[in-house]
């Protein structure tokens, strides 16, 4: 290693940034969920360029600390206080563990559709009918995830659920497969398209999204069933735990 040159490197000024920022976070200048001040008021309030401060503005959200709202600002997130690692080795929802914002309300809507190519292969079986579910997660007004699912009929009906009490189908959604399923797979993938059945709803970032395509299964060789997860790239923290 040539530590000559590595002495003679020079940290980024917008490294020098990043760190004051961080700093005033931790000691709660700006405590969880402030807006931080406009971005000329924070250049000349540090005595950079914008260009600079937007360099460290990006490295603190690539990091979970700030998340970007077009339009409003930047924000101070709770992921910054949450530091465990993200075990999508263990099995529960994802959408929790990988989507930095919190949620209001999940909106829950269903439908029955005829048996297709696309559905017999993700759920690996003919089905007499197929029920589709979509589940869209809001943060006041925005809505900041979305989640499409497939279950085919004979496992709605073996597991006596009531598609029309959305209380009872979306803690089934959200918590109780994951507790009757023995084991997952999961795909990750990225999106510039994310088509909702409701073409009014917008969500936000919808434009660049990582989607998590799970299966989950208990011991029988086809899924319970089979979820798309769309998470914004803003609003996405996704970290696996590495073990030799």
């Amino acid at each position: 290693m040539n530590t000559t040159k590595l002495d003679k490197l020079k940290k980024p000024l917008y490294i020098n940034v990043y760190d004051e920022l961080l700093l005033q976070i931790t000691k709660g200048i700006y405590p969880l969920n402030s807006q931080l001040p406009s971005e000329p008021d924070l250049a000349r309030e540090l005595g950079v360029s914008r260009a600079t401060l937007r360099q460290a503005l990006a490295l603190l959200q690539d990091d979970g600390i700030v998340r970007n709202i077009r339009g409003k600002g930047n924000f101070v997130i709770d992921s910054f206080y949450k530091q465990e690692g993200v075990q999508l080795e263990k099995l529960s929802n994802p959408m929790h563990k990988c989507h930095i914002s919190t949620f209001d309300r999940i909106d829950t809507h269903y439908r029955l559709d005829e048996d297709t190519e696309y559905t017999k292969q993700i759920l690996k079986r003919d089905s007499s009918t197929v029920v589709a579910v979509e589940r869209l997660y809001r943060n006041g007004n925005d809505l900041v995830a979305y989640a499409f699912t497939f279950m085919s009929m004979e496992t709605v009906e073996r597991l006596s659920l009531d598609l029309n009490n959305e209380k009872q189908l979306l803690d089934f959604l959200e918590n109780q497969v994951y507790k009757d399923a023995n084991h997952g797979e999961m795909e990750i993938k990225y999106t510039h398209t994310v088509n909702l059945a409701d073409q009014n709803e917008k969500l936000i970032g919808q434009n660049e999204c990582f989607i998590l395509l799970e299966s989950l299964y208990n011991h029988a060789e086809y899924p319970i069933l089979h979820n798309k997860f769309y998470i914004p790239q803003q609003f996405s923290k996704i970290k696996l735990n590495i073990y030799k």
